[in-house]
Order: C-alpha cells, then sequence, then structure tokens
C-alpha cells in the first residue's frame, strides 16, 4: 500500500474534487480503503417490468418507447420504456440538452431507483441509469452496490470509480499483514486485503445485516487493527512520560498529615488507597500522569487538595482547571477555604475576567507567588507564563480530551522537566472504554461513598402529575430542606418541546409565592450565576430553578430534592450527574424524574436503570450501550478519537485482546506496532506526540 500517494495520483482527480474529497477525511489514495460503505444496494439481480411494486428500490433494463417534455409548473422529462412485460416511466426535472438526446426511441437502458406509483403507472424519478448495448441484457453488477458517505459536489458514480482505483492498486501491492498470525487465527479474521476488498465489493449472497450493524468478521477486523493503532499511540505516550524528567516531590507529608487531621471528617479507604497512589507518583522523578475516577459525591476534591498540598510544600506551583466557570469557582471557594488557614492564597483565572484582575492573576502566576491557580481552559492560552509548574489537577476530564491537557501540561515545561498530571472525571467509564480511551493514564478509582450518605432514591413521574409534585417541593421546603428543579432550555423553543428554565421560574413563582426561588442558567453573567448559587448555597434560596449548568460540581447538603424536566430526552450519564446534587447530607434524598409520554423504548430503559440503581459504573455501562461512546464522553468536545470503522460501544469486546496484542507487538516487534499506527493515523499520532 502506497501509503502517502496523494489522490490527484488517481484518474480523474484535480485540485477542485481533492479539496471536496477532503470534507469526507480523504487525503491520500489508501483513505479510499478506509471509507467503507453506510448501506449497499443489490444491483445483481434485474426485476421485470410487469413484477414491480411500489416502495421498492431495484434494477430495471427496457427499451425507450418515448420521451417528451413538459411544462406543468416546471419542466418535466418523462422517458417510458417498456421490456414486454410491462412499462415504467423515468421522470427527470434536472436535465441537459445532451442528456434528453440520449433517450431516443430504441434506446436499451439499465436503471436503478425507487418504485414509485404516479398518475400514469410506476415512475422512478432522477434513477441512476446507463445506456447499453441490447446484446448486453441488462447489465447488472457481479456484487452489492456500495453507498457511501457523501459531500456536496461529488457523486456516489465518483466515489465509486475512485474507490474501484483505489482497489486495482491495492490487488497489485497488497498491504503488508501486521497482525500476528495467531491473533487473526484466533479470532477468525480474514487477511487486510481480503477484509477491504470484500467491504467494498461484497458477494451477492452477503450477509447484509451483518455488514450494517458493522459486525461482519471483515468490519471486525478493521476495527481490531484500528482500535489497536490508537491504544497503541496512546501507551506509546505512557511510555515517553515514563522517560520524562520531573521535579520529584518527596516532602509535604507532614503538611499533607495535618490537612487531614483538620478535615471535618474522616478519609474512606477508598480516598486513602488513592492518596497513596498520588504520593507514590509524585515522588519519582518523572511525570505521574493518573486518572482519578469516583462516582458523584464519593471525594475526588479532597484526595486532589491532598496533591496540591504536597506540590506546594515541595515549592512548585499547582493549576487546576475546570470545563466550566461554575464548576472552577465552585474549586476555587473549596480551595481558597482549605488553603487560606495554610498561608496560601489561590489566584483565580478565567476568560471573562475583566483586564485589571487577569493582568493581576499572570504577574502572580509568573513571578511565582501564586503558588495554587485555579481557572478554566484559560489557563493554557497565550499569554500565561508560569514561574514553575509542578503539578497540573484537570477535573472533568471527558470535556476536555488529551490534545487539551498536553496543551497545558507542557505550559509546564521547564529545566527541570515535565509537571506530573492529575486528571479527574466524575463520569464513571466502562473499563473497556476507559482501556481505549485512557491507555496513557493510570487509573485509580474511589468506590466508596463518605459514611452517612444515603442512596438516592428515584422515581419517574409523567408530567400529568406535575401538580402533584410541585406540592412535594413545596412539603420539602417548608420541613427545612431544598430542592432544585433542573430544565434542559433557558428559553421556550419552537424546535424543541421542552418546558424552558424561565417559564418554569414563572409557574413555580406563581404556584409557590410563599417560597424563595432563585434562578440559575449559562447565559448569566459569571457573578450573577455566583450570586445566585451562593444565595442558594447560604439557604437564602429554598427553590433553585436551573438549567444543566449545575451539573456537576455544586455542593448544597441542605438539598435533598430534584426535580428534572424532559428527563426522557437526556442521557443516563447526565441524569445522573445531576442526581449527584442531591444525597450530600445527612438526610435522605429523593429525585423526580418528570417525562412527556409517551416514551419510546430506549427512554423506558433509560428511566428504568436511574430507578433501579445508584451506581455510576452500572449506569454509565447502560449509556454506552444505548447512546454509544461519542454521547457518553462527548466526542465533539474532547480529544476522543474520532475513529473511522471501530465503534467503541459496539467493539468493546475486542479490547482485552487489543490490550493483549499491543502489549506483545510492544515487546516483541516495535517496528510492527509503529508502522500499524502510521496506518492508521499517519505520520504522527493525532496526540501530537508519536
Amino acid at each position: 500500500m502506497q501509503s502517502d500517494l496523494p489522490l490527484t495520483e488517481l484518474k480523474g482527480v484535480g485540485p477542485a474534487l481533492a479539496k471536496k474529497l477532503e470534507k469526507l477525511g480523504l487525503h491520500r489514495v489508501d483513505d479510499l480503503l478506509f471509507l467503507l460503505p453506510l448501506r449497499y444496494e443489490d444491483r445483481t439481480q434485474l426485476v421485470r417490468l410487469g413484477a414491480l411494486e411500489a416502495g421498492a428500490r431495484c434494477l430495471v433494463t427496457g427499451e425507450v418507447l418515448l420521451a417528451e417534455t413538459l411544462f406543468r409548473g416546471r419542466r418535466n422529462l418523462l422517458v417510458r420504456i417498456g421490456d414486454g412485460s410491462g412499462q415504467l416511466t423515468l421522470r427527470f426535472f434536472h436535465f441537459s440538452r445532451q442528456q434528453q438526446a440520449q433517450f431516443q426511441p430504441g434506446v436499451h437502458l439499465t436503471c436503478f431507483g425507487e418504485v414509485r406509483r404516479g398518475k400514469a403507472g410506476f415512475e422512478m424519478i432522477h434513477p441512476e441509469y446507463r445506456v447499453v448495448r441490447e446484446e448486453q441484457g441488462g447489465a447488472y453488477d457481479d456484487s452489492l452496490t456500495p453507498i457511501y458517505p457523501a459531500t456536496e459536489g461529488v457523486q456516489q458514480g465518483r466515489l465509486r470509480n475512485l474507490t474501484e482505483q483505489a482497489l486495482q492498486r491495492m490487488r497489485s501491492l497488497p498491504p503488508a499483514e501486521l497482525l500476528p498470525t495467531d491473533v487473526t487465527r484466533k479470532l477468525g479474521m480474514p487477511s487486510l486485503a481480503d477484509a477491504i476488498l470484500y467491504l467494498h465489493r461484497p458477494p451477492p449472497d452477503a450477509d447484509t445485516q451483518k455488514l450494517i450493524s458493522g459486525t461482519h468478521p471483515c468490519q471486525q477486523r478493521l476495527a481490531f487493527e484500528e482500535l489497536l493503532a490508537h491504544y497503541l499511540s496512546l501507551r506509546k505516550l505512557r511510555a515517553l512520560a515514563a522517560t520524562e524528567d520531573a521535579v520529584a516531590l518527596t516532602d509535604g507529608n507532614e503538611e499533607v498529615s495535618a490537612f487531614i487531621a483538620e478535615l471535618p471528617f474522616k478519609l474512606t479507604r477508598a480516598q486513602e488507597r488513592v492518596v497513596s497512589d498520588i504520593s507514590s507518583d509524585l515522588s519519582a522523578p518523572h511525570p505521574m500522569m493518573r486518572l482519578i475516577q469516583g462516582d458523584v459525591g464519593s471525594g475526588k476534591t479532597v484526595v486532589a487538595a491532598i496533591a496540591c498540598i504536597k506540590a506546594i510544600a515541595c515549592g512548585v506551583q499547582a493549576a487546576i482547571m475546570a470545563p466550566t466557570e461554575i464548576l472552577a469557582e465552585q474549586h476555587w471557594r473549596s480551595f481558597s477555604d482549605w488553603f487560606r488557614p495554610l498561608g496560601v492564597e489561590p489566584v483565580w483565572l478565567s476568560g471573562s475576567q475583566r483586564t485589571v484582575a487577569r493582568r493581576e492573576a499572570l504577574q502572580a502566576i509568573s513571578d511565582g507567588s501564586a503558588q495554587l491557580i485555579v481557572g478554566t481552559h484559560a489557563l493554557f492560552q497565550e499569554g500565561v507564563d508560569f514561574h514553575r509548574l509542578g503539578l497540573v489537577v484537570i477535573d472533568e476530564q471527558h470535556r476536555f480530551g488529551v490534545h487539551q491537557r498536553m496543551a497545558l501540561r507542557d505550559k509546564g515545561i521547564n529545566a527541570e522537566g515535565h509537571p506530573h498530571q492529575l486528571v479527574m472525571t466524575a463520569t464513571p467509564i466502562p473499563r473497556t472504554l476507559a482501556m481505549a480511551a485512557y491507555a496513557d493514564l493510570d487509573t485509580s478509582i474511589i468506590d466508596e461513598l463518605p459514611p452517612g450518605r444515603q442512596p438516592v432514591t428515584t422515581v419517574a413521574v409523567p408530567e400529568t402529575r406535575r401538580a402533584e409534585v410541585v406540592e412535594r417541593v413545596r412539603s420539602a421546603c417548608a420541613s427545612g430542606q431544598q430542592a432544585y428543579w433542573v430544565c434542559p432550555l433557558i428559553e421556550e423553543s419552537e424546535v424543541l418541546d421542552y418546558q424552558a428554565a424561565q417559564a418554569s421560574y414563572g409557574m413555580l413563582s406563581k404556584a409557590l409565592p410563599e417560597l424563595r426561588i432563585g434562578l440559575v442558567h449559562g447565559r448569566m453573567r459569571p457573578v450573577e450565576k455566583e450570586r445566585g448559587m451562593q444565595a442558594f448555597k447560604e439557604g437564602l434560596i429554598q427553590l433553585l430553578v436551573a438549567t444543566t449548568v449545575i451539573e456537576v460540581g455544586v455542593d448544597v447538603p441542605n438539598a435533598s430534592l430534584m426535580i428534572i424536566e424532559n428527563a426522557e430526552r437526556m442521557g443516563l450519564s447526565q441524569l445522573h450527574q445531576l442526581r449527584g446534587r442531591v444525597g450530600r447530607g445527612a438526610a435522605q434524598s429523593h429525585c423526580v424524574l418528570l417525562y412527556k409520554a409517551p416514551l419510546g423504548r430506549i427512554a423506558k430503559e433509560r428511566l428504568a436503570v436511574l430507578r433501579d440503581t445508584n451506581d455510576g459504573f452500572v449506569v454509565a455501562q447502560r449509556d454506552l450501550e444505548l447512546r454509544g461512546p461519542g454521547e457518553l464522553l462527548g466526542t465533539k468536545q474532547t480529544g476522543l478519537p474520532d475513529y473511522r470503522i471501530a465503534n467503541l460501544a459496539r467493539d468493546a469486546e475486542l479490547m482485552p485482546q487489543v490490550q493483549m496484542t499491543a502489549e506483545a507487538l510492544r515487546k516483541d516487534s516495535d517496528d510492527r506496532a509503529t508502522a500499524i499506527v502510521r496506518r492508521w493515523l499517519g505520520g504522527a499520532s493525532r496526540y501530537g506526540k508519536v
């Protein structure tokens, strides 16, 4: 396979077409081999015109009997063909004179399209067609016809022609078999060349159900190698980190012990175990790269604080990055309360900061007087220069991705080496998905909630019972508790029939005039949001109406009731995150999922999962099965690989074998491992480091 051959080497591809093909991710000839069809059409058998059925997509042939142009509202070209058993009308709205001239009576055509019932019998609108000689018969295909992902200005016929040219090149120069023979034999996989050829040109008797579902052995062969390439690239990142220098943070044990002793609660065994993992990593002269997974309320933040105390005690700076201003501000306040008694004043940095405050923060960061810096993605933007960054803590890692945390890590590179890196997520990740997405990180799991926490009871209620739910809120607030009322949108939408936060705020203010009700949403200025959240935390607001900006990080122990509007429209992990805002105190907490009937099958399953379990890992596994990894981890916002063939939800069971194969290749065949990464990711890793 000529990996670096440009598309312009193919017949018919000039600069203009090459530009259009880039939109499909096609840059090299080999990329065409991995542009797999979305579906297939059967053009291997002719259907007699007398046997046509409305709605069928089929291949027909016939002789042109009549062609005429009509003007009925718009210009139509009607071509009637017959084969002795019946007749069919071909209707064209867009056509040229040259095209019109092809349809002379007596000419034989082969056409493919959808059969529709017209006024004068069956017809096809804008079918694919070709002129054939009578002795050619139907000129049908000998394999199923692939339908490729499309882009403007590139027709299916052109894509088939280009893939055929790429396949011809592959036939003359087959790709090297880079997978170990024992692996392909064990998994019953065909060779790479055979798999590619089969998927582009399946035989007429191919199992189309397996092809469409992505479970055909030929697709699994490609998916396996692609997953392997990404896994190898991430493991190489991890291996590189092990060879890089970092400041060994060996001091600070006394400060950490004193901090833990002053906490108003005792660390759980799981927290102690994770603190031990982190301390061991930080004391090494190589950068820590550790992921902490922990369900909502498991106490990840205090573990991160302990890591920061150790770093600051060793004379280096610590930086904490969160994906939203609300969460970053929450961390800033929590860390300020913890660190001020220790003589450390955390510095705040965000994109919405006033110029003077930002200038002062940047100065403190660069001269080293800022020992602990808390902020949003503004931390790794241009103009931020750290004095001696030794530890990077990233919360809600799945919202950033590999490339963004590498950008912050790179900010701290200096003569002493790289900063240590600790990333956290409250979105539990199924093991197989974590293998693929976070193979460059060591993982610790906080799988124990603090003592005294009671599981949140969850019920699903149709919106027709809204009045009962409002009364439940009244009762909870009257007893001294607080409640959240969460809505997906800020304002009414004509497109989506969601209950908007502002409308709910108005409705609840009328229904519950005796309550102090607040409103928080994403379009508010940060200072307004913070004012609202602080008032709720201090008990000045009894009922907080909010959008999903409160999804992560907000900690109000007195809030024991959560109402979620339009729960049927949200993903399981997001619902679980929202539910985690209650149940943080000693009181029994409840979550009410308001839904609009009728519920679809998947919506029913989602709500049932939440009713049945509070275990975030169970929720995440079901979310992965129901929605796929892209939505679970927020692919568009993150560095989660955008796979061409593989699907992490569908192909998760391949990951254990992928992991074993990768370790064997790295140990015995590093050249092969490099070639696999190069084949699928190009000359350099997508993560910018291989």
